[in-house]
């Protein structure tokens, strides 16, 4: 991780109950680097449903309310799966770093899904830092990106 200020315009995050503790150190980590950070919730480790905190995040980044989204559970897979049902949103489940990178790179993901099981809060932070960093390469992923817009446009 650098010390240098992250682009960003506003993030949103959500997690579920077991990926309360890694929201709560990225919010921490995100404000230290100067990011805009609203708190979808929840703000208790008691069991609730991560389709209800992954789609508040979602909804957000559809209407412009954020520019990116970051949801969190112990697979990543539920937050993934439920915001990718949102409209104009393509969240992008990783793991390392790279796969963060190249979630934007390739795919211009503006939500990040991840797996508070299988990473600690350090490579959580990396892989944030390296997604937000990151910039669309357009060319050849952009007639990509417009297939799935086109195919939502369709729905």
């Amino acid at each position: 991780m650098t010390d240098k200020k992250i682009p960003s315009e506003s993030i949103g995050l959500a997690s579920d109950h077991r990926g309360v503790q890694l929201k709560r150190e990225l919010i921490d980590f995100l404000k230290s680097k100067g990011v805009s950070v609203t708190d979808f919730g929840p703000n208790s480790d008691t069991s609730v449903d991560y389709p209800d905190y992954a789609i508040r995040v979602a909804e957000a980044v559809s209407r412009g309310e954020v520019k990116q989204g970051i949801v969190i559970c112990h697979t990543g897979i539920g937050v993934s799966v439920s915001a990718n049902k949102v409209k104009g949103v393509r969240a992008a489940l990783c793991h390392n770093p790279e796969q963060g990178e190249l979630a934007r790179r390739h795919t211009d993901a503006n939500v990040l899904a991840l797996p508070a099981g299988f990473i600690d809060s350090k490579q959580a932070k990396v892989i944030v830092e390296r997604w937000l960093s990151a910039k669309f390469e357009h060319g050849r992923h952009e007639q990509r990106i417009e297939k799935i817009k086109a195919y939502e446009r369709k729905g």
